[in-house]
Order: C-alpha cells, then structure tokens, then sequence
C-alpha cells in the first residue's frame, strides 16, 4: 500500500511558479511509477507528468512540456513537479498517484483507474 500526500497549491498570477510536492510513504513505494494528474471543473482528469522509480524515464503531456519539471528526491521518498509560466488553463486540481506501470502507460492512457491517489491540491492561476 501506497500513501500520497499533495502539498505546495496556491494562488498564482499568469506567468508565475509553484513547485508541488508529493510525499509517498509505504514499505514498498520507492519502486512505484509517481505521476501527477490534474483536473479542472467540467473536464476529465488528464496526464500531466510522471517519472520511474530509477529517474531515468519521465513523460510529460504535450500542453506542460517546456514549462513542468518532475523530479524524484528518494532521501526524502518525494516527487515535485516545478510549474513555470504558469497559465490560466493550468488551472485545475493536481492529484498524484502511484502505480507499478511504465510511465507512459500510466500517464498517457485513461481513464487511470486503479492507482493509488493522494488527496490534491487546488492551482489557481489568475490575474
């Protein structure tokens, strides 16, 4: 079993940066796959970045590359994901989630079922 735990949400302007956090725990969590969802209002959850337990393979959804940076610090057992030029359609609920999968398979191919999720934490990008 796997535990997930969101942090680093906020308020920010258009243009700006937030760096979220996720914090695994779990006997067994530094061999899962580590991806970050979102989820705006009327929309279906989409893929935004994951990243392997090794930290050698990452994916990152066509509409964040250039601008999301996902790391994995294995000291702490945290995953980040560095958000730049931040804009207002970024606005949304960012979820992770931890999986045994490939990093495409669990990031690029919905509709995500069966991982484990922490609880989110609201983007608001806004002027």
């Amino acid at each position: 079993q796997v535990q997930l735990v969101e942090s680093g949400g906020g308020l920010v302007q258009p243009g700006g940066s937030l760096r979220l956090s996720c914090a695994a725990s779990g006997s067994s969590s530094q061999y899962y796959t580590i991806g970050w969802f979102r989820q705006a209002p009327g929309k279906e959850r989409e893929g935004v970045s994951c990243i392997s337990p090794t930290e050698g393979t990452t994916y990152y959804a066509d509409f964040v590359k250039g601008r999301f940076t996902i790391s994995r610090d294995s000291a702490k057992n945290t995953v980040y994901l560095e958000m730049s030029t931040l804009k207002p359609e970024d606005t949304a609920v960012y979820y992770c989630a931890a999986d045994l999968a490939t990093v495409r398979a669990m990031c690029a191919f919905p509709p995500y079922d069966n991982y484990y999720w922490g609880q989110g934490t609201q983007v608001t990008v806004s002027s």
